[in-house]
């Protein structure tokens, strides 16, 4: 199975910026479009961002123009560039895998990103 683990999170101010990464490991072969997740406490996990198996992307209205998601060309790391951050943008963010069902079956233990005003 694949394993995803998120790292960059941290506490940042408002318009500033931050890099999440996610490296993947395990069955790799499996894996089609991966995406960014992010979830506030007593809330739906909600999109943030998804890209294909062949690196196009498509983002929440809420992110466009602010982040970018990217995958390297082997496909273990995924990467979210984000900048103008709000407050409204802080939550748990999570990387998830779609496997062979196009189920979003792995997940990443989530990474915080806290944005202050």
């Amino acid at each position: 199975q694949v394993h995803l683990v998120e790292s960059g999170g941290g506490l940042v101010q408002a318009g500033g910026s931050l890099n999440l990464s996610c490296v993947a490991s395990g069955s790799l072969f499996s894996v089609n479009a991966m995406a960014w997740y992010r979830q506030v406490p007593g809330k739906e996990r909600g999109t943030v961002a998804v890209i294909s198996r062949a690196g196009t992307p498509i983002y929440a209205n809420s992110v466009k123009g602010r982040f970018t998601i990217s995958r390297d060309n082997a496909g273990n790391t995924l990467y979210l560039q984000m900048t103008n951050l709000k407050p409204e943008d802080t939550a748990m963010y999570y990387c998830a895998a779609q496997g062979s069902t196009y189920s979003w079956d792995s997940w990443g233990q989530g990474t915080q990103v806290t944005v202050s005003s």
